[in-house]
């Protein structure tokens, strides 16, 4: 079966997602036309619809990222209830004296918080917020910095993060459906030369705080009483880090996440260093999503027992833990469908139908950057990255791979464009925590960050032009 009915399912994703704004329900609807297209029966395609989500469910590599994942939200949760995050929030803030010295802690800031761009932005946006005002800093140069050292680098780094887990499975699914053999985790690891729009945006994100001067540095308030951003009662009310009875233990999230780094660091030459006698070559031919696993849940035995010398209640960390990994139920369900979409959509002739008519249409040097172009228009209008991977990463790789295009420039497109809309859209969850805690108008900030956005678009489509020429 290879007809246009294979193209059912993502002609329906996406423009529900963008009438929507939720990704969710698209691919409910994809999946659920694209099982009755299988078994047009009445309970036929209900019960194809079920198949779908559950086989993919219960895959090994699946069900790794969901319980990595789930693990560690609950290990992000604890964090917060027993002071970690309030504590090196108070740690670093006694720092900082001066403009400079603060864009330099935010981006400093970078290397102890890059395990998830929300968590990132929950731990350093408190301690802007606390010292805007006493160093008259613009809200909207913060608010900037900080998502340019979120998503865009969280996309860059190949270890011991939450995007690592998604981003491999996406990739595998889609070099499974066209027969490439290929290790998902070493594409990915050899694509990240080519996720421009990352590179890009931390390029524009440097010169925005260390360059650019501000013409204007006062920003519109909300309405709050300006002393309402100082000193600690900024830090005790902030939104998502934590309360005021928190207690100060910034050692409670400083050696958690050294220890589940350098686990996986360590686990993975282990396991890696048995198939080859290269040490940089351990780390690709290492079990990636295995050892992230390994890593992240000897981190949460010896968390726990860290937690419980200090005399912390252990009721208290399993609801918190339990609290934090179910505020991922979104996208574990997100997944689910993710997962189930692909396969129906191969079901039904996807790979064969787009060798047959699609993929000669398009020169092989415009896939990538027509790839980029398409994917961050989505991006942009569902606000969501691993949404926007989900749905072009099979078609990224079934273009490239029938048209001769470089597989790893097209994989870069896709985490691109995905990234450029958890940028730039105001329906990113991203930037609605940010605006959230920095008291900042949703819209207006988005303007903001929309020209510098769209500059690092246009540079990142020129990078993917001139790569489809030079690595072909």
């Amino acid at each position: 079966m290879s007809s246009w009915t294979a193209l059912v399912p993502f002609l329906l994703v996406i423009p529900i997602s963008i009438f929507t704004k939720q990704v969710i329900p698209g691919l409910f609807v994809g999946l659920l036309a694209g099982s009755y297209l299988m078994d047009p029966s009445l309970l036929g395609g209900l019960r194809k619809f079920l198949y779908y989500l559950v086989h993919n469910l219960v895959q090994t590599n699946n069900i790794r990222i969901i319980i990595f994942l789930y693990v560690f939200a609950g290990l992000v949760s604890m964090i917060k209830l027993t002071g970690g995050i309030k504590g090196f929030v108070h740690l670093v803030s006694k720092k900082v004296k001066t403009k400079r010295s603060a864009f330099m802690l935010t981006w400093l800031s970078t290397i102890g918080t890059f395990s998830d761009p929300d968590f990132r932005i929950v731990t350093i946006a408190p301690i802007m917020k606390a010292l805007k005002q006493r160093l008259k800093l613009s809200s909207q140069e913060l608010g900037f910095a900080i998502e340019a050292t979120s998503n865009p680098v969280v996309a860059l780094i190949p270890i011991a993060t939450a995007f690592v887990g998604y981003m491999v499975s996406v990739i595998q699914l889609s070099l499974e459906k066209v027969g490439i053999h290929d290790k998902p985790y070493t594409v990915y690891v050899k694509s990240i030369p080519f996720n421009f729009f990352s590179i890009v945006m931390i390029l524009v994100g440097i010169y925005y705080s260390f360059f650019k001067h501000s013409k204007e540095t006062k920003m519109v308030n909300t309405g709050e009483n300006p002393q309402a951003d100082q000193g600690e009662e900024a830090l005790d009310a902030c939104y998502r880090a934590y309360e005021k009875e928190t207690p100060i233990k910034p050692w409670n999230l400083i050696l958690p996440l050294a220890t589940v780094l350098t686990l996986t660091l360590f686990l993975s030459w282990w396991d890696g260093h048995f198939k080859t006698k290269s040490f940089f070559d351990a780390f690709i031919q290492s079990d990636a999503l295995g050892v992230m696993l390994e890593g992240l849940f000897i981190t949460l035995i010896l968390t726990i027992v860290f937690f419980l010398f200090q005399k912390f209640k252990f009721n208290d960390l399993l609801t918190h833990f339990v609290k934090g990994g179910n505020e991922l139920m979104s996208v574990i369900i997100l997944l689910a469908l993710i997962w189930g979409v692909s396969d129906v959509s191969e079901a039904l002739g996807f790979s064969k139908f787009i060798i047959a008519h699609i993929g000669s249409w398009i020169p092989h040097y415009l896939i990538a950057p027509a790839l980029f172009l398409i994917g961050a228009i989505i991006s942009y209008f569902i606000g969501s990255s691993w949404g926007t991977w989900g749905l072009l990463m099979p078609l990224g790789v079934t273009l490239a791979h029938t048209s001769g295009t470089n597989i790893l420039l097209a994989v870069g497109a896709v985490f691109s464009s995905g990234t450029f809309g958890a940028f730039a859209s105001p329906l990113s969850d991203n930037t609605n925590t940010l605006c959230t805690i920095l008291d900042l108008p949703i819209i207006e900030y988005s303007r903001y960050k929309l020209v510098p956005s769209l500059v690092a678009a246009s540079m990142t489509t020129i990078l993917f032009g001139v790569a489809s020429f030079l690595f072909r």
